[in-house]
């Protein structure tokens, strides 16, 4: 069942509060009601709802004071200022600030259900798509991989396809975009799902002690072998050995890595035995393997082993459109770990995401939610959660906004752009800080898309 939408009505006076109640009471609206404004502060942090209805005018604490501390909570929250005292000036003022609206006492009550019924309107549909964002979310996932654009579909078709038969793999790509997730997604899939998987970064072990790890010591074997110890290849008998960063393995060790691949049999470190094992092996680097087959860092017939079937993952930046999923999915996760009520992420926040290029690509992502919802207050996160690099790319573009335009027509466009963003997308809004009709931006922001396709 879908959530109410809530709104709250914060005005001094009881009669514009019943009025207020009267007028918009209808199914699938909760209307709460408060004449102090302190209090109404509190049950806005409290419970943040989707719209507030606010008196400019009311002792203590002033309607735009009022405005800019829920602005500053949510940004999120739709603000309608109502006042009896109406002034141009206090209108773009209101709107400034962040208002989405401004009303005029006494209002004629046809033209306040339209306006605050659009409202109620909207954020039932960024409800709906929230709730299907969620579905799509849940639909675009392969046992932990999150993703929908085509270079992901393409990976998760490859995965599906060689899991129920490969004995070797190489997963190749950056790092953090999600190497051990993919190969746990083999595993998960594959007929030794049930038998160990067994992780062996080899960019942390020491190169002479490569051998001892990958395939066992007898005691004695070499000093400090105080006790029998077998490697990772035995641990994973039956089951999956996911050899992380394999192209850290010492050039001395690869012919007896190659040699295990093909007969499936390892010998420990000072003993004349050799042992069968049943061992699935996934390799993962983010080197260039072939590079370093010419440079003879890694051995050629290794090589064509590990790669008998080969899956490049996409960084983010070639999958942008997962962008969103992304988020959903972690906000999901992180608000699950922290138990924190973390719904999503404010318009501005989605913003600067979106334009960061993310060279530590998913794993970046995660960490970046990850402490935002830590750090946030709200049930939103928001820029001020972000961490710090991020929000000076945020005021070094705001601060640069033109740099190398050359026609008038392009600087227009992306002053429009500016401050579009900062209001959150409001083009009501947008329209009134920049002193022009919403027919004259619509205008200017559909005069790009014009003037290239007449340069097409």
């Amino acid at each position: 069942m879908d959530e109410d939408v809530r709104l709250l009505a914060i005005d001094d006076d009881p009669l514009i509060l019943d009025l207020v109640e009267t007028a918009l009471t209808q199914p699938g609206l909760h209307i709460q009601k408060e004449s102090d404004p302190a209090r109404g502060l509190e049950i806005v942090r409290r419970t943040n709802p989707d719209i507030v209805i606010l008196d400019l005018v009311m002792p203590n604490l002033n309607g735009l004071e009022l405005l800019d501390q829920i602005v500053e909570w949510n940004p999120g929250i739709d603000v309608v200022l109502l006042t009896g005292h109406y002034s141009t000036e206090s209108a773009v003022e209101a709107l400034r600030r962040g208002a989405c609206d401004y009303l005029t006492k006494p209002f004629d009550i046809d033209v306040f259900c339209e306006r605050i019924g659009s409202l109620i309107r909207a954020a039932k549909t960024r409800g709906r798509a929230s709730e299907l964002q969620g579905e799509l979310s849940e639909a675009s996932q392969l046992a932990g991989m999150v993703g929908s654009s085509p270079a992901v579909v393409e990976v998760f078709a490859m995965l599906q396809r060689i899991a129920p038969h490969f004995r070797t793999v190489l997963i190749t790509g950056q790092t953090g975009t999600g190497k051990q997730l993919a190969a746990e997604v083999l595993q998960s899939l594959s007929p030794a799902r049930k038998g160990p998987f067994i992780t062996c970064n080899c960019a942390t072990i020491v190169e002479t002690l490569f051998e001892s790890e990958l395939f066992g010591h007898l005691r004695g074997s070499f000093t400090g072998a105080v006790q029998d110890r077998i490697g990772v290849f035995e641990a994973a008998n039956n089951g999956t050995l996911f050899l992380d960063e394999v192209g850290e393995i010492p050039v001395s060790v690869q012919a007896k890595l190659l040699r295990a691949l093909q007969n499936q049999e390892i010998q420990r470190v000072g003993s004349p035995r050799t042992y069968k094992i049943d061992v699935r092996v996934i390799a993962a680097t983010n080197r260039d393997l072939r590079a370093m087959v010419r440079e003879k860092q890694f051995r050629e017939d290794l090589y064509y082993r590990l790669a008998m079937v080969d899956v490049t993952l996409p960084t983010l930046a070639e999958r942008q459109e997962d962008l969103p999923l992304l988020e959903r999915h972690f906000v999901k996760k992180f608000a699950r770990q922290y138990n924190k009520p973390v719904k999503g992420l404010t318009r501005r926040a989605q913003s600067v995401l979106s334009r960061h290029s993310w060279p530590g690509n998913v794993r970046e992502l995660e960490n970046v939610i990850g402490r935002a919802c830590m750090m946030t207050q709200s049930d939103m996160i928001d820029v001020r959660d972000l961490p710090e690099y991020m929000r000076c790319e945020k005021r070094e573009e705001n601060s640069g906004w033109a740099p190398g335009l050359t026609t008038l027509a392009e600087a227009e466009r992306s002053y429009v752009e500016h401050v579009l963003e900062e209001v959150g997308g409001n083009k009501q809004q947008a329209a009134a800080i920049l002193g022009i009709g919403r027919a004259t931006l619509y205008r200017i922001l559909n005069r790009e898309i014009t003037d290239h396709a007449a340069q097409g």
